[in-house]
């Protein structure tokens, strides 16, 4: 049995791991701290886990986290940066949540981010955990910086095309829309019910952060930079992501899209790539850890779009690093991660 930990487990992307390690049959969860609600037991919070989970929530001060065999950072930004590091020095291997060691450029990352990072060091030897790029890296890896739920919907979107070089780098387009738990469990006026439902916008048109790790990402695959246009959406629904990408064929243009798509992701056991025609949507994909992919070129022309669709708190979040989890001990990477999407 693997001993974990989880640092930060009230948010969503907190509960949604409980939940997922909870069912898993080689985890035992051992801690799960909260400086604000230390003592409460985690079943009070979160009455789905009654009967699963006995522990109480402790302060992250006082939890011994350097017993466990591996520590999950289900906290905001900034954090994992500077508890992290100890643990890693005491071999626990660590997996964050968060964005503090997603962005190689130390640099861009603290122009995005607003703060100095507090353990450059340990930036580069993080591993960039989209197991359908990097698996063999995150088998390896003591520090996983598991993908954004963004980025994840994004690249696996683009990935077989940017890999084979089939269409324009300099004018990707994603067009993106996220329910209202992407924000976090936080009280935002944005997020109120009020402002969200019935609602439909655009935000953070001139850069998100999820900017830099996108393009980051692609570029690597393609070994050449990428040019990225990225508009992300709050949409009034609680999860799901739905991506909706553009890509202009170069100048090889006869190639079947459909068959590129389904070779690359054959052996993936959570992209599912639909037939052709397709238009997946985020109810497909709820509480599981699951990639679907539909891929159009509207009237033979040389405009791709690609579809895309996600649960950011699964395979966009929680889920994604219960896989990165199962490759670096050397379970079967579906160990705990078989759950169906939710329907209705």
């Amino acid at each position: 049995m693997i001993k974990v930990g989880i640092v930060g487990g009230t948010g969503y992307t907190g509960v949604e791991l409980l939940r997922l390690l909870a069912q898993h049959p080689q985890v035992e969860i051992v801690s799960i701290t909260s400086r604000g609600d230390a003592g409460t037991p985690v079943a009070n919070m979160f009455p789905t886990l009654r009967g699963r989970v006995s522990l109480n929530f402790e302060d992250p001060a006082t939890a011994q986290l350097d017993a466990c065999q591996a520590v999950f950072f289900a906290t905001p930004n900034g954090i994992a940066m500077h508890q992290a590091p100890a643990l890693l020095d005491s071999g626990v291997r660590v997996i964050d949540l968060a964005a503090d060691y997603r962005i190689s450029d130390v640099h861009e990352w603290q122009q995005w981010y607003g703060m100095t990072h507090a353990s450059p060091e340990w930036v580069a030897q993080a591993v960039y955990g989209l197991p359908e790029i990097n698996r063999a890296a995150i088998r390896e890896a003591r520090l996983v910086a598991n993908p954004g739920c963004y980025p994840t919907a994004v690249q696996l979107g683009f990935l077989p095309l940017v890999e084979a070089g089939l269409v324009e780098l300099d004018h990707l387009i994603a067009d993106v829309k996220s329910g209202v738990s992407g924000a976090g469990r936080k009280a935002e006026m944005a997020t109120l019910f009020s402002e969200a439902a019935d609602n439909f916008k655009a935000y953070a048109v001139p850069g998100h952060r999820h900017l830099p790790e996108i393009r980051q990402g692609l570029s690597r695959v393609a070994a050449r930079p990428v040019g990225l246009t990225f508009v992300p959406h709050l949409t009034p629904m609680i999860r799901g992501i739905h991506a909706t990408l553009y890509a202009r064929i170069g100048p090889q243009r006869s190639f079947d899209v459909q068959a590129l798509y389904e070779r690359r992701f054959r052996d993936e056991a959570f992209v599912d790539v639909l037939p052709s025609g397709s238009h997946p949507d985020t109810r497909s994909v709820r509480a599981a850890n699951l990639c679907r992919i539909a891929v159009h070129r509207p009237q033979g022309g040389d405009m791709l779009v690609i579809l895309s669709v996600i649960d950011n708190l699964v395979k966009g979040a929680a889920g994604q690093a219960v896989q990165n989890m199962n490759i670096m001990f050397g379970l079967p990477e579906s160990t705990g991660l078989t759950q169906l999407a939710v329907l209705p």
